[in-house]
């Protein structure tokens, strides 16, 4: 059976992608930093294998990456390091094809794209990033592309849109959550009307693994859209509502995004991408239906369902030691 390699697999687009994977019934590869972190994650399943690799070093890269025929890229780096992403996607891929490892598969994000031209983007829309973080991006998908372009290894590249669900801390949405969950305010950043979309998670691995296999797949990018268009309102309406409270919001705008920026790098860094909640960058991925056929995206409503159940589980866990701690 051909070797999978998830770099940068403990993340929760690699926990996705293993998942469609043991559906499946594929082995896999599941590399990352800590190697008590990826057995904590996949540990218990016997078709994982777990390697530690240091991406500063190529022969460690090298290591991680041999016997490897399909690569899926996911490593991801502080979002004020965005220098180190085509860095260490150079680093990734001379590793690769010294290995021999026949493809490439990018997880990416719409930050090449920079400003939106039309009401939504396709795969033709310039790639003409407006942020230092979009040229990085871009700089990281071009030594793919070229590689492939030079024969020299497949690559292809799946854009998401911003992602949530259970797991997802990093996200436009997290903290609305748990303040949904709690009966309290939920905090939030940019207006909260504007057109937006989201991916669910637990969608992502299937929508992987099927562009891995796909052959016409290589040589480009595909956006995955999300569920339709919706707003951060629409949304954390439908969170309290199935919370059983009544929403409370406050946003944050651009000029209290960079007052707490003084005190936290993230908000820092986040001023820069404030366009993509006033300009959002909304994506057209019928080229990617038109690939794979039918595909299947979870509704935002079913989504939050699953997301709130999830952090329940997780605050019950988190009590559960903390009451018997109380009775003895």
């Amino acid at each position: 059976m051909e070797t999978v390699a998830l770099f940068g697999a403990s993340g929760v687009i690699g926990q996705s992608v293993a998942r469609a994977l043991q559906a499946q019934g594929r082995a896999y590869r599941v590399v990352g930093r800590s190697e008590g972190s990826l057995r904590r994650e996949f540990g218990a399943d016997p078709r994982a294998e777990v390697v530690t690799w240091n991406p500063e070093d190529p022969a460690s890269i090298r290591a991680a990456a041999r016997g490897v025929r399909t690569l899926i890229y996911m490593v991801g780096v502080n979002y004020w390091q965005f220098h180190l992403h085509p860095e260490l996607m150079r680093r990734t891929l001379d590793a690769a094809i010294a290995e021999g490892v026949e493809r490439v598969v990018l997880i990416g994000t719409v930050y090449p794209y920079g400003l939106p031209r039309t009401a939504t983007v396709t795969e033709s829309h310039p790639r003409e990033p407006n942020s230092y973080k979009g040229r990085m991006r871009k700089a990281q998908e071009d030594l793919l592309l070229e590689a492939d372009a030079a024969g020299r290894i497949k690559g292809t590249i799946l854009r998401l849109p911003d992602f949530y669900g259970p797991g997802v801390e990093r996200s436009f949405l997290y903290r609305a959550f748990v303040a949904a969950n709690q009966g309290k305010r939920a905090p939030l950043i940019g207006p909260l009307d504007t057109p937006h979309e989201f991916v669910f998670v637990n969608d992502v691995g299937p929508f992987v693994t099927a562009l891995m296999d796909e052959p016409r797949a290589y040589g480009r990018f595909w956006n995955l859209a999300g569920a339709g268009a919706t707003t951060q309102r629409e949304m954390v309406k439908e969170m309290f509502a199935q919370a059983g409270h009544a929403p409370k919001t406050m946003a944050m705008g651009k000029g209290m995004v960079r007052l707490a920026g003084l005190f936290d790098p993230f908000m820092r860094e986040l001023v820069e991408m404030y366009y993509l909640l006033t300009n959002p960058v909304l994506m057209d991925d019928s080229a990617l239906r038109g690939l794979l056929g039918t595909v299947q995206k979870t509704p935002y409503a079913e989504g939050i369902r699953q997301t709130l159940a999830a952090l329940r589980r997780e605050q019950e866990a988190k009590a559960g030691p903390a009451r018997v701690a109380a009775t003895t």
